[in-house]
């Protein structure tokens, strides 16, 4: 079975602005971002590469445009199902204003009962089984073209990563906030029929997140201290 590459997106205006995204149209990278798109060919020098499959957002078909640039004939396919949660209401809010809200305990300690308010809002365990499914769909159609050993990329969101990395690793979704992954980090997968292996866990290639008080992996969050970063908000680069 194929290898999956995931990147997360990079750094967003909306990361730098502490501000949950979702699917808010015109979000793009930031100067940092950019920067971090453009160091993902070299990043990924030497691996072929089946194919590259972007949620639909702007932040990602951006942080995908060198790479592509780089590789004029790689086949590049659309998948909603890797967009962005449905944040609902939230979506557009201040992380810092979200972390007063009732709800911010249940997403951070018991994701699996989580559902985002209002008529467009979904709950996570939605978000991972529709990740999920995209995943095992795009792993048999890869294999099916391309072999076995392929293979291939997909460029989404922070959450839909922890929540893939969840899955792969048999955690129960409850546990997937403890999952970090940085702006333009690259997660890797590899199927097979009996199991997945984790590969590669977040792989930016430098270290600056794990700084005390950096916010990441290794200082707070724009939410609460200690609290998980919902939509894989960050801060300063």
């Amino acid at each position: 079975m194929p290898t999956l590459i995931l990147v997360r997106h990079g750094r967003s205006t909306a990361n730098t602005e502490g501000v949950l995204a979702g699917w808010t149209p015109g979000v793009a990278l930031d100067e940092h971002g950019a920067a971090q798109a453009a160091a993902l060919p070299g990043r990924l020098d030497g691996l072929p590469l089946a194919a590259a499959v972007t949620s639909p957002l702007q932040r990602c078909r951006e942080t995908l445009r060198p790479l592509l640039a780089a590789r004029p004939g790689l086949p590049l396919h659309t998948e909603e199902r890797i967009g962005e949660c449905r944040y609902g209401d939230w979506t557009g809010r201040k992380l810092k204003e979200l972390a007063d809200e009732p709800l911010w305990n249940t997403v951070q300690h018991h994701p699996s009962a989580a559902e985002f308010p209002g008529p467009e809002g979904e709950s996570v365990r939605a978000m991972q089984a529709r990740a999920v499914d995209a995943v095992r769909d795009w792993n048999a159609r890869i294999e099916a073209e391309h072999g076995d050993g392929a293979v291939y990329l997909m460029c989404t969101h922070g959450d839909i990563v922890k929540s893939l990395v969840a899955d792969a690793l048999g955690l129960h979704l409850d546990l997937f906030q403890r999952i970090s992954v940085e702006p333009c980090s690259v997660t890797a997968i590899r199927y097979t029929p009996l199991r997945p292996f984790l590969l590669r866990l977040g792989d930016t290639g430098e270290f600056r997140a794990l700084a005390p008080g950096a916010n990441g992996a290794g200082g707070g969050t724009a939410g609460r201290a200690g609290d998980a970063a919902v939509g894989g908000a960050t801060g300063a680069p």
